[in-house]
């Protein structure tokens, strides 16, 4: 009875078409953003900010921009990777180059630099799809690697493509505690995820969804598809391309092309999927997911095995952690093709009806 829309009337469309329509949801988000801004501050240590928290934030940032292109205009992408090193690369030479560069403009332009990338490595989708357009997107992945360490300008003359940044600052106050860096973090994501949440309800998102479901169809009812694939891959790739640039500048401080191997675009992928597919709320899912079962299984594994006498090296322990994966991304591609975000959203209908039967 707590988690019911009874007595909500709406006398307007502009309430009907409110982000969320049910008032117990507007609360619930307050008071979790506010929660997350507030308290978590209070009680996190400095591992669970360096080893949770600002990577969660960040990769979940880094999947909501692939879940624009993959999961709501089904454009699959393996060079996310790539996007997040240009973002890196380009937002540390405006950084580097710029005098008195502030540090929020240099990860915007970063995206920018990420979203002219992402639209050149987009248009072959405008020719091929499936597979074939997952291998020009990972073409992407090898060219920023050939890039980052062959052309020595964009490194700032680097041999080994490794740079640095220090001394971060916004509006004069240090970006340098954990903290610090929480909030930063924290900051960019909510206000993109809101950012991102208007924008798949509004014209653009509808027409990414139309070419998803069938792209004939929605070429046919008058939907460009060259505009709809090419915005939905520049908005994906300006989002990535943020998060790289925080991933470098604020969690690694300094960094290689390495860093962002295909390795990061896989998994990228796998917090789409497991999150879900479509969903804002997947992408939170699905990187708090990704981010917190590596630690859980080297907890927990090595306690598990030492109550049989049974010792587990790390070897052992990564092996497991990429089965595991490998299992829970094909359950949910058999079981539940819309990932975590659909099971809660089950869960909350259920709750809409309770306690009656159903």
């Amino acid at each position: 009875m707590l988690y019911r829309e009874n007595g909500q009337f709406k006398t307007s469309y502009r309430a009907d078409q409110q982000i969320f329509p049910i008032v117990q949801d507007r609360w619930a988000i307050a008071l979790l953003v506010a929660a997350a801004f507030v308290l978590v501050p209070l009680v996190a240590s400095d591992y669970m900010f360096r080893a949770i928290l600002i990577p969660f934030l960040i990769m979940a940032l880094a999947a909501l921009g692939v879940n624009i292109l993959v999961g709501y205009c089904g454009q699959i992408s393996l060079g996310s990777g790539a996007f997040m090193a240009v973002g890196a690369y380009g937002a540390y030479n405006f950084f580097v180059r710029v005098p008195d560069m502030p540090l929020v403009p240099a990860i915007l332009l970063g995206g920018l630099c990420a979203t002219a990338f992402g639209i050149l490595f987009g248009l072959p989708s405008l020719r091929v799809r499936g597979l074939y357009l997952a291998v020009a997107t990972l073409a992407a992945q090898f060219f920023s690697d050939w890039m980052f360490l062959r052309i020595k300008w964009l490194t700032n003359n680097s041999e080994s493509g490794s740079v640095s940044v220090s001394g971060l600052q916004v509006f004069g106050a240090p970006i340098a505690s954990p903290e610090s860096v929480y909030w930063f973090c924290l900051a960019f994501l909510v206000v993109i995820a809101l950012l991102a949440k208007n924008l798949v309800r509004s014209a653009i998102g509808r027409e990414w969804m139309a070419i998803r479901d069938m792209d004939v169809a929605a070429a046919v009812i008058g939907i460009r598809p060259m505009y709809a694939k090419l915005t939905a891959f520049a908005v994906s790739s300006f989002i990535v391309g943020v998060a790289g640039a925080l991933w470098a500048f604020v969690y690694l401080g300094t960094w290689e092309p390495a860093a962002f191997s295909v390795e990061v675009s896989f998994r990228l992928l796998f917090m789409v999927i497991i999150g879900g597919l479509g969903s804002i709320s997947g992408a939170f899912f699905g990187a708090g997911f990704i981010v917190v079962l590596p630690i859980f299984l080297n907890q927990f594994l090595p306690a598990f095995a030492s109550l049989f006498g049974i010792t587990i090296s790390t070897a052992t322990v990564s092996h497991t952690e990429l089965m595991i994966f490998g299992a829970l991304i094909v359950w949910f591609l058999i079981v539940e093709p819309h990932g975590l975000a659909r099971l809660w959203a089950t869960g909350k209908q259920k709750l809409r009806l309770w306690p009656f039967p159903h």
